[in-house]
């Protein structure tokens, strides 16, 4: 061949640091090897033995690349000959899983590279997919005696992920999720911004601060690195929108949430960002009747009546004609008339009842009991394990 080609990642460098290596003074080398990494000049003066260094290092190998991460390569081809070679086309592709990437800045060819000289180019391209990619470069040319030739060389190299992972929640009609974001690189992480963006249908509200003295501070602290291998969880509160709350049915079926937005840099600056596709929620499945829970308190006293309020909601496409019973437990007992007619619920709409309970059980105990029966089906919805509640006795509520 008369080209030769050359293929270098850009990347930063990054601090250098020694493994520090002493002993007592009273072992055998005595204060031999304080000595030398005082002496040592990449080593910062009064921390020697912390792994702090001042200086830089060059990278040694091609390192690891993480999901939303700018990968940046240069490419030189150099005509090593004593002749004139013409036509010379250098042609940069990436090659991921799923599709193929032209990363060449021009693809122009160039009229005639001399001895001795080079064509460089520098190419850029975020990261999206992750898995194997390969690089593969290409370079064609004319020889002097009109000869053709072609080469290409490939490089291969893997794409990781800072672990990310989403659990749901559905309460009622909102919707918690909890993002976990794991920094499995070996350098500490600078979160510059992990943000919710909704789905049409709902309003997101960030629970990842708390309001001291009038100022809102992160959960996290004044400082937001994220340490190698540690992991952080963010929390947010979905909730429907007003012209999508009122229609049970809609809200039924709505399977995706949102997209997060993620932004960090490194310990030199470098900036990483990653989009996740629409995340998407199991739909609840309530049936032809949704009893949710409106109101109830936390803490209640032994033996003594307290009150919840429950939303009933037709979910089915027909009217019912709806009958509620109260069924006591070992632990509730409900008060009030059992077998009572709450009438007609047309499709999609709702009522809402107010009930009063006391509790003859301490501890933690389960609110269950409830029955409606469609009258015109013949057909009964069972409500066991509605909500929880704390009794205690009332001597340990006062004090």
């Amino acid at each position: 061949y008369f080209l030769i080609f050359a293929v270098m990642r850009l990347t930063k460098p990054t601090l250098f640091t020694n493994i520090p290596v002493t002993c007592e003074e009273r072992d055998l080398p005595g204060n031999l090897f304080n000595q030398i990494m005082k002496d040592d000049p990449s080593i910062v003066k009064g921390a020697e033995t912390l792994m702090l260094g001042e200086m830089l290092t060059l990278p040694q190998n091609f390192g690891n690349i993480f999901l939303g991460e700018t990968f940046s390569s240069y490419i030189s081809v150099h005509n090593d000959s004593n002749q004139v070679v013409k036509d010379i086309l250098v042609k940069a592709d990436l090659q991921t899983s799923s599709q193929r990437l032209n990363l060449s800045a021009s693809s122009a060819a160039v009229a005639e590279l001399k001895p001795d000289c080079c064509i460089d180019d520098v190419i850029h391209h975020e990261v999206k997919e992750i898995g194997t990619h390969i690089l593969v470069c290409a370079v064609s040319y004319t020889t002097q005696t009109g000869e053709k030739m072609y080469f290409r060389k490939f490089f291969k190299f893997q794409v990781l992920n800072e672990v990310f992972h989403s659990t749901f929640n559905n309460c009622t009609d909102e919707v918690f999720l909890e993002a976990q974001i794991q920094n499995i690189t070996t350098s500490p992480m600078f979160m510059e911004k992990v943000s919710l963006e909704p789905s049409m249908m709902y309003n997101v509200a960030e629970l990842n601060t708390v309001d001291t003295v009038g100022k809102s501070e992160s959960t996290f602290g004044a400082r937001t690195y994220l340490q190698p291998m540690d992991t952080r969880q963010y929390l947010y509160c979905l909730k429907p929108k007003q012209e999508f709350a009122e229609k049970a049915g809609v809200i039924k079926g709505v399977t995706v949430i949102g997209k997060l937005d993620i932004v960090w840099k490194t310990n030199l600056g470098e900036r990483g960002r990653l989009q996740t596709s629409q995340l998407q929620r199991m739909a609840p499945g309530y049936g032809d009747v949704r009893l949710s829970l409106e109101t109830i308190p936390d803490t209640v006293n032994l033996e003594e009546p307290f009150d919840i309020t429950c939303k009933i909601t037709n979910c089915s496409e027909r009217t019912m004609d709806l009958v509620l019973e109260m069924c006591n437990t070992n632990s509730i007992h409900w008060c009030g008339v059992s077998g009572r007619q709450l009438g007609k619920l047309h499709p999609s709409s709702s009522l809402h009842l107010a009930f009063t309970l006391l509790s003859s059980v301490q501890g933690l105990q389960s609110v269950s009991g409830l029955r409606l029966t469609d009258t015109f089906l013949k057909r009964t919805y069972e409500y066991d394990d509605i909500a929880q509640v704390c009794v205690v006795s009332s001597e340990v509520k006062q004090s």
